[in-house]
């Protein structure tokens, strides 16, 4: 183990055990960094990770402090990460989609408020047509992102938040090069939104279901074509 990891982790223990609670600051450097048998120079590479991790907030001219530890915040870096994943990958999300977000619908139907019911109606006005298909899929965003936070989970909410950059440019291929699909997304979204509405959240996470199994198997199906196209 390398010293910066001994240190990360003597740090993370102080917070995990509460001898750093959210929003607390950090001792001295030079107080911290001998209590905990550390080097400065270990101990402040610890804390430049952390703070990427937006475990710490290091504030010039004041000090390091221990952040929110929202679920939010911290799974905020996941979004990150994975932005940087290959095309090949993007069913992989599509999978872990199509897992979570049918749990999230049927969480928000028992949750869901006439406010944010509201809210869903209105972004389904938005993929009227005439809207361009990167409209649609603003829509689309809008809509699952209002349905996670509905289901009142923050952990869950920030995972699917995470998940959609990947699966972003999949649904906007999916807008240009499918017939249909504008119809069908609509078609999809008004059922979820009815069964919400309704407080039924079996029927709301299998309405869900289909409309992420249907993205998912068109875009399973475009790549076997492309990796079965000579030249590929």
């Amino acid at each position: 183990m390398s010293r910066t990891d001994d240190a990360i982790l003597k740090l993370k223990a102080m917070i995990t055990d509460g001898e750093l609670p959210a929003g607390s600051r950090l001792p001295n450097e030079a107080d911290l960094a001998e209590r905990l048998g550390l080097s400065r120079n270990s101990l402040r590479e610890a804390i430049r990770a952390l703070a990427m991790l937006r475990i710490l907030d290091v504030k010039q001219g004041d000090g390091t402090y221990v952040t929110s530890l929202e679920p939010t915040l911290l799974l905020d870096t996941m979004g990150f990460v994975v932005d940087f994943q290959q095309d090949d990958s993007v069913l992989h999300f599509f999978e872990v989609r199509r897992i979570l977000e049918p749990s999230a619908t049927a969480m928000a139907a028992r949750r869901i408020t006439p406010e944010t019911l509201a809210v869903l109606e209105d972004t389904l006005a938005l993929g009227g047509p005439d809207a361009s298909v990167e409209t649609l899929v603003e829509q689309d965003v809008l809509f699952h992102r209002t349905i996670a936070e509905a289901s009142g989970n923050p952990v869950l909410r920030a995972l699917i938040a995470g998940l959609s950059g990947p699966t972003l440019r999949a649904r906007i291929w999916r807008g240009y090069d499918q017939s249909g699909a504008r119809e069908r997304t609509i078609a999809e979204h008004t059922q979820i939104y009815e069964a919400l509405a309704a407080g039924e959240p079996d029927v709301a996470a299998a309405c869900a279901t289909v409309h992420i199994a249907g993205v998912e198997s068109f875009i399973r199906h475009a790549m076997d074509e492309r990796a079965a196209a000579p030249g590929e």
